[in-house]
């Protein structure tokens, strides 16, 4: 109103300019406004823009942004960063914290410039590490990292980053650590850190994930195959009810099959057909153990017949259901007709 008096402009002549300064569209000398309105309105730019506060600017950047208007909130925000730019205040830096993260945000959820963001979103960790936005942005990074230039190990790093941090979520940013080893054929290092998850947090929800990851990784190394079923076993007996089970079980029985204990082998599989999510998978690995057993057994005698001696009877026993006739027990039959 002040720059409204010093011209001489009735509100109805102020009035398109007001318009004009809150929508940011650039004024000229066309729309029969005079010069002296078009002076006029660079002051209302100057009185409504350029002299809001920085947190004021944090507040129009977000409601742009929820306007679906990202190009204006990014101009919000850097005139935010503008005016704290020489303010080391910790009000300051709170502000330079979030109006990158918002700008990051923008660029990233809104626009999908990829380069841009990663750009901002580094330049937040470097301008207030210590800010809670700032383990969040190392979060996003690696996220991007991962995902659009498959760049694992510097994944890796921007999570160790953010776990330097201490934050809520280091169970499973952990154990993302541990998978991006194992992806990298970094197995060794993979086991580590999984065994890190598992003993740092053995009650988190990624702990079970955290044995079979353990597990995994032994038995990628040479000559570890008795760790790796104990770390299977150990997944099956501390979490007994998780969905991992019949995945460790058949881990089980492959270690199993390959150090040649075949009837250890179909044991473990039977245990793990009751919950496996693709039981023909399972299937398949019994019945193809069942054949090599069968082509290496004297021919007119069954597994155990072969190792019996010759006044021992041999004992027929028909099998219930599928399930007994693939291996399981009489009591895992009983279970599976409700008997």
């Amino acid at each position: 109103m002040l720059a409204v008096r010093m011209l001489g402009l009735s509100q109805e002549a102020a009035a398109p300019l007001y318009r004009a300064a809150s929508s940011g569209v650039p004024l000229g000398f066309s729309g029969g406004l005079s010069r002296q309105a078009v002076v006029g309105g660079l002051l209302l730019l100057l009185a409504t823009g350029c002299h809001r506060s920085a947190p004021e600017h944090l507040v129009r950047a977000r409601d742009l942004v929820y306007a679906r208007q990202p190009q204006a909130a990014l101009r919000e925000y850097r005139q935010a960063l503008d005016v704290v730019e020489k303010d080391e205040s910790p009000e300051a830096v709170r502000i330079r914290a979030a109006a990158l993260r918002g700008a990051a945000d923008v660029y990233w959820l809104e626009l999908r410039d990829v380069p841009k963001a990663v750009s901002v979103y580094r330049e937040l960790v470097a301008q207030v590490p210590d800010a809670p936005e700032t383990a969040e942005a190392h979060v996003i990074l690696a996220g991007i990292l991962e995902t659009h230039y498959r760049d694992l190990r510097g994944a890796i790093s921007e999570l160790t980053a953010a776990l330097g941090r201490n934050p809520p979520q280091a169970a499973d940013l952990r154990y993302h650590v541990a998978k991006l080893y194992f992806e990298l054929g970094d197995y060794q290092q993979a086991e580590l850190e999984a065994r890190a998850v598992a003993n740092q947090f053995p009650t988190s929800g990624v702990a079970d994930d955290a044995w079979m990851l353990i597990g995994q990784s032994l038995s990628m190394r040479e000559g570890m195959r008795p760790e790796a079923a104990r770390a299977f076993t150990t997944l099956v007996e501390r979490f007994p009810k998780s969905e991992l089970v019949p995945h460790a079980l058949f881990e089980i029985g492959k270690l199993r099959s390959e150090a040649g204990d075949d009837a250890g082998a179909i044991q473990a599989w039977v245990q793990a057909l009751e919950r496996h999510p693709d039981p023909a998978v399972v299937q398949s690995a019994i019945a193809r153990t069942r054949q090599r057993i069968a082509q290496t057994t004297p021919r007119g005698m069954g597994a155990r017949e072969a190792f019996q001696r010759p006044d021992q009877p041999r004992k027929v026993v028909q099998a219930r259901t599928s399930l007994e006739a693939a291996g399981g027990t009489a009591e895992q039959a009983a279970r599976e007709h409700g008997d």
